[in-house]
């Protein structure tokens, strides 16, 4: 008897929450979309590595660059000047204008700071992220700085987990406004 090995893709740290939010929105027929920044696609691609994502997956966004957010987040010059890295309100403007284009039950945004490099505020030390989850009931954030330094990839791996965490939470009822 051969043992297949372990997939490459996605990262091990993501498969327990990828499969529970897979079957929580297959469960309940519900779809979800993407804003992510800091993430680098990260999250969008580990869903559509899941079997069945055509059903449950209305599409993502990169917004990376400030060009991709003019583009395609309705960012204005408004939110240009008074933009001071990834903040809370930050990611509910994502989450909101990405969720009302794509029609999603949900929409995860995320934007922090992977590192190495970043500034000297709190929300551009590398490590720290704000997420946010819109939805009908509203839209949920929380912040966070994942401890783990200047490590880019570590910090973009545990962006996700978490966006997905809190996806989870409040599929579930358990987060809170």
């Amino acid at each position: 008897m051969s043992t297949s090995p372990e997939p490459d893709f996605p990262p091990a740290e993501l498969r327990d929450i990828l499969h529970q939010i897979s079957t929580l929105l297959k469960d309940r027929n519900e779809t979800v979309s993407i804003a992510e920044t800091a993430a680098g696609g990260l999250i969008s691609s580990s869903i559509l590595s899941t079997p069945g994502a055509s059903g449950i997956y209305k599409g993502g966004l990169t917004l990376y660059t400030l060009p991709s957010r003019i583009a395609y987040a309705g960012w204005s010059q408004e939110t240009i000047s008074n933009y001071k890295g990834p903040t809370k309100d930050i990611v509910t403007g994502l989450a909101k204008h990405v969720r009302k284009d794509l029609e999603s039950t949900y929409t995860i945004a995320e934007s922090g700071t992977a590192g190495p490099t970043g500034g000297t505020t709190p929300n551009r030390k590398p490590g720290y992220v704000a997420l946010a989850v819109d939805c009908d009931r509203g839209t949920f954030t929380r912040e966070l700085d994942t401890g783990l330094g200047t490590d880019r990839v570590a910090n973009m791996k545990r962006f996700a987990v978490e966006a997905l965490t809190l996806l989870k939470d409040v599929i579930n009822g358990e987060a809170r406004l």
